[in-house]
């Protein structure tokens, strides 16, 4: 039977040709994964069904440029040449993604027994890797041989058929074509708007949940929403003891919880006479602590921060829980442990949660975050804005979904001596904070600022003739044009009437590389923190094993702040504390205490580490179960609190 003479008929070839391929595929999986998946009958036709749903909404997608292309084109010009070339390449084009997608599919189904999720979105960044991985599992010349001879073959026998042809010489009046394309808009509206991946992930049979679900659909829905479910791939323990564990961890001296059950909410009293400065911090971009010569660096490229250094307090063994900035901005607003995935910061449903934020606006602070970008990259003015904070930032984009209950500031041209791809120098977000700091204190307000630099960042570029090493030279001229801006900063501060009862604190958000021989570097992760100006405070060291998360809760208890918190940090400086870090990647979460590390992976693996002194190389050992046991209580419970809502204030 030969297809009717229709303008429409390539594009309804495919998506039958798609709907076949993809029911097929998940047959596949089901034959493959039917030993273990221990299925009933009716979730088998369930997850049928929800299948067909999400297939036909991908096709419908995918074909719904092509829709608007025969929706526009003149007849006179539907049996040319030009458009049977395009047809014909569209259609190969379409079929060769198709196929390569599905035999993609079930290289990840092997692995991971699930269709395409945050750890696909996750190869993405990591290409050599991947491309060389793939290169050296596979026949990679039969693979990409095979895909090509199977899309030749599709399209030949598609044309043998006389689908081309039908739509070539049809007569398909405008108004029917208006109707069909409306009809599809509106398939796909609603398709959007009724159905998400979560549909799928209904029930507790985790195999019936990835089979309904199409791949090609869960990778676009993994990208947006930015996560990788903790509770699928990660080792879980029963949530009752994981929060007992949690709250034993966390428990101290002057701490009483305000909450039964899973919750970490308590508060935080001191008898000693409280201290409130305003509080600045310099979130300083990709800043290792070995630039530093109180480090070991022998390059003379930090001078004023190794000075501030003996005048400040000094955590010298404190570790980023990440690799990116925005992993550090949630470390240092929330104070909680990397949740695999993308940052928080980048997540929807982020907004109201219980922060730093939230402990100083309950002590009359104004709020105020500076960023010498435009901050919608990576979410960031979606995330301070809707969490207290207030806006100053380089105006680049102003989107329909960009509001946020806060005042956002544009930098004016007259106040930006330099900018470059990622913002304006250092100098220039300097001298916003201190015009800022002017305004609240003549308006009477105590203030907490964080500030985000940009100087330290690819290319490298920075104002001509501040310091000895020429702009856009490298990594060295950036930190050290960094150090100077931060002795420019301080130089104009330190007459102001607010200097003197306000602290500073100068942390990295990561270091400048994770890269190294180990999959999780160790030493990649430490980073320096100077607390600056504490008043009453004598300049000290602090050497115990700490994170960012800590930074906080340590510095609330030098001032004596009596507080609710819902942080995962600790006071570094309370005697009962006990060392340990969190450090992560995308996928891998590390738990650090001195000398061992437990590792998470996906596929609910976990391995346990010694972490030789000085190198931080890694060394396998017998599985540490009192560690593992930390490592699951902090990560699955802070997961857990996202997710329910337990982070909100």
């Amino acid at each position: 039977m030969k297809p009717t003479l229709n303008r429409y008929s390539v594009q309804f070839g495919y998506i039958l040709l798609y709907l076949t391929l993809s029911t097929l595929v998940r047959c596949a999986l089901l034959l493959w994964s039917f030993p273990d998946a221990g299925l009933t009958f009716g979730g088998i036709i369930s997850l049928f069904v929800k299948g067909f749903v999400f297939d036909l909404g991908v096709a419908l997608f995918f074909t719904l440029a092509y829709a608007i292309y025969l929706l526009i084109l003149p007849q006179k010009l539907n049996n040319t040449l030009f458009n049977r070339i395009f047809t014909y390449f569209g259609f190969f084009l379409a079929v060769l993604i198709t196929i390569f997608s599905f035999f993609a599919e079930f290289t990840f189904w092997g692995e991971y027994a699930a269709r395409f999720d945050f750890i696909a979105v996750d190869y993405l960044l990591y290409t050599y890797e991947v491309i060389s991985n793939i290169n050296q599992s596979y026949p990679l010349p039969l693979l990409i041989g095979g895909v090509l001879l199977a899309t030749g073959g599709i399209t030949w026998l598609a044309a043998r058929r006389g689908m081309f042809k039908a739509s070539f010489q049809s007569y398909t009046p405008f108004g029917k074509r208006l109707l069909l394309t409306v009809f599809m808009v509106g398939a796909i509206a609603a398709h959007l708007l009724l159905i998400s991946n979560s549909w799928a992930e209904t029930g507790k049979n985790r195999y019936q949940q990835e089979l309904s679900k199409a791949g090609i659909y869960s990778f676009v829905s993994a990208f947006v929403n930015n996560e990788l479910p903790y509770d699928k791939y990660y080792l879980m323990e029963d949530n009752n003891a994981v929060f007992r564990e949690m709250r034993a961890l966390l428990q101290a001296g002057n701490s009483s919880f305000l909450e039964n059950g899973s919750s970490i909410y308590r508060h935080i009293s001191d008898t000693a006479t409280t201290s409130r400065p305003n509080v600045i911090m310099v979130t300083i971009e990709s800043f290792s602590a070995d630039f530093m010569a109180r480090f070991g660096s022998g390059r003379n490229i930090t001078p004023v921060l190794d000075s501030i250094a003996k005048e400040s307090i000094l955590f010298t063994n404190l570790y980023a829980t990440g690799t990116r900035t925005v992993r550090g901005m949630e470390a240092l607003t929330l104070a909680v442990p990397p949740t695999p995935g993308q940052s928080i910061v980048r997540r929807k449903n982020n907004e109201g949660l219980f922060s730093l934020s939230t402990i100083f606006e309950k002590a009359g602070y104004d709020r105020t975050f500076f960023y010498g970008g435009d901050g919608y990259f990576d979410n960031m003015n979606q995330f301070f804005g809707n969490n207290g904070f207030d806006i100053h930032d380089r105006l680049r984009h102003r989107l329909v979904g960009d509001n946020f209950p806060t005042k956002r500031t544009n930098f004016k041209d007259s106040e930006v001596q330099f900018e470059n791809a990622w913002g304006v120098c250092d100098e220039d977000i300097y001298s916003a904070v201190i015009r800022n700091a002017d305004e609240k204190y003549a308006a009477g307000k105590p203030f907490f600022d964080f500030v985000m630099t940009v100087s330290n960042h690819r290319p490298f570029t920075y104002p001509d003739g501040k310091i000895d090493i020429p702009s856009h030279t490298g990594r060295d001229g950036a930190v050290k044009y960094t150090d100077y801006a931060i002795g420019a900063f301080l130089r104009q501060i330190k007459d102001k009437p607010w200097f003197k009862n306000t602290v500073i604190v100068f942390v990295a958000d990561h270091c400048a590389s994770s890269a190294g021989k180990n999959e999780i570097e160790v030493n990649k992760y430490h980073i320096p923190c100077m607390v600056y100006n504490v008043p009453g405070q004598a300049p000290q060291e602090i050497s115990a094993m700490c994170s960012q998360l800590d930074i906080y809760p340590t510095l609330l208890g030098l001032l004596h702040w009596n507080y609710d918190s819902n942080l995962y940090g600790k006071n570094v400086l309370d005697s009962a504390y006990q060392p340990r870090a969190m450090i992560s990647t995308y996928q891998l979460l590390g738990y650090l205490e001195p000398g061992k590390l437990i590792i998470l992976s996906p596929q609910q693996k976990a391995q346990s580490f010694v972490v030789k002194p000085g190198s931080g190389d890694l060394q396998s050992t017998a599985m540490d179960s009192s560690l593992l046991k930390k490592a699951v209580a902090n990560y699955q419970s802070a997961y857990t609190l996202f997710k329910n809502g337990g982070m909100r204030k």
